[in-house]
């Protein structure tokens, strides 16, 4: 049987209809011909003897998947099971066509990355049938990785290929082959073989430990460049993300409740989140200057921040300026992610229990805690008073040169 998705909502329906029932149309006349919508996909159904029925996607011709059905038939009348398998056929590359043109996949934040382990991955399994692939296979996919080593562009020798990096790859690669077998594109056989293979590198092997403390953070401050100040006094005191700080608008501000109201679209974990500002962030808010042609709150030069390099640059000088050592590759460096972290330690010792610390910066609740614990604004501003008025104490000791524990090496 052949079946047409409709191009809105995917739905996949009769050929023999002209509208689908959310509204898109699949057939409609026009010059006195009926004209079927180029962007539908086609499918063939069919069941394979003694087993379960199977989808098959075949493309946005009708006149091929017509032909793809009649094959089946074919195929089933004379028992060749085998060749039924969609995967008896399709390479691993046209595998990687199908799925990166998903809608779902090509929406996703992530999705040059997707792209770029794919290729990875094809420049090694392209050619393949993807049913032929076995584990041994991909464990010498990922020997030969960990052996290579990234190149600068002009041909000198950089690093070698990170674990987590390797390991990445074969995740999405997983997710590929996963979604796959949800549309019958392959069957349980192959899912295995990329299930079974272990990870390289061990949990939490590579997990970063680097915090930023009170004294270090207000040198870093107060080296920073003008547009970069800001930005270190809320993240050091909300542990916002780098991306939720770029992306911050003026709408988001709640300066009656004193609140920072992220959207679900902002965040990493797809969810709403209630920031208390206490009086550090206000006050850098208060001395930043809106940009009359758009509604960020941080900008450099008048323009929002860029996606790459916006922070990383300024952020590197501004650790170069105050003597902190910086760099992921570089042994004791820090990043901009590891303010985040420094705010969770700093909250563990101001004496903010786990549930609020968690909530503050966005952390899921666990257990049956997600689902017993719910907390006003009020619970929140009162941990963050908590968290500020230990902080304030830190830094008037560092201001009076005392030490505030351990923070990051210096140059």
């Amino acid at each position: 049987m052949v079946l047409a998705e409709c191009p809105l909502c995917h739905k996949k329906q009769s050929t023999e209809n002209q509208a689908c029932s959310c509204g898109g149309w699949l057939i409609k006349r026009q010059g006195g011909k009926q004209v079927r919508n180029p962007k539908t996909r086609y499918w063939i159904k069919f069941r394979i003897p003694g087993g379960a029925q199977r989808k098959e996607y075949v493309g946005t011709s009708i006149d091929e998947a017509r032909d793809a059905d009649s094959k089946r038939r074919v195929q089933k009348r004379e028992k060749r099971i085998f060749d039924m398998l969609p995967e008896a056929n399709m390479t691993f590359e046209e595998l990687t066509t199908w799925y990166c043109d998903l809608d779902a996949v090509k929406e996703l934040s992530s999705f040059a990355r997707v792209k770029q382990a794919l290729a990875n991955f094809n420049a090694v399994f392209g050619s393949r049938i993807v049913g032929t692939i076995q584990p041994m296979d991909i464990e010498k996919y990922q020997a030969q990785r960990e052996k290579q080593v990234r190149l600068y562009k002009d041909g000198t020798p950089r690093k070698a290929i990170a674990l987590a990096t390797i390991d990445m790859e074969i995740s999405i690669a997983k997710t590929m082959i996963n979604k796959a077998f949800d549309n019958d594109m392959v069957d349980g056989r192959t899912v295995k073989a990329f299930k079974v293979i272990k990870k390289k590198l061990k949990k939490a092997a590579n997990a970063r430990k680097q915090t930023l403390g009170v004294a270090d953070f207000l040198k870093l401050r107060e080296n920073a460049a003008k547009h970069l100040q800001p930005i270190l006094t809320v993240a050091y005191n909300t542990g916002m993300r780098a991306g939720e700080l770029r992306l911050l608008e003026w709408a988001h501000i709640d300066r009656k409740g004193a609140f920072i109201r992220l959207p679900a679209d902002l965040t990493k974990e797809g969810k709403a989140k209630a920031i208390p500002m206490n009086h550090h962030v206000q006050r850098a808010l208060q001395d930043v200057v809106p940009a009359l042609h758009h509604g960020y709150v941080f900008t450099y030069k008048g323009e929002p921040i860029r996606e790459k390099g916006g922070l990383k640059r300024s952020f590197k000088t501004a650790c170069k300026n105050s003597e902190i050592i910086c760099g992921r590759d570089t042994t004791g460096g820090l990043i901009f992610h590891d303010i985040r972290r420094s705010v969770k330690t700093n909250m563990l010792a101001a004496g903010v229990s786990k549930e609020y610390r968690d909530l503050i910066l966005g952390h899921s609740l666990q257990g049956m805690d997600a689902h017993y614990i719910s907390v006003s604004d009020d619970d929140l501003r009162a941990a963050m008073d908590t968290y500020t008025a230990w902080l304030d104490r830190e830094m008037e000791a560092a201001k009076g040169g005392t030490t505030d524990g351990e923070s990051v090496g210096t140059a």
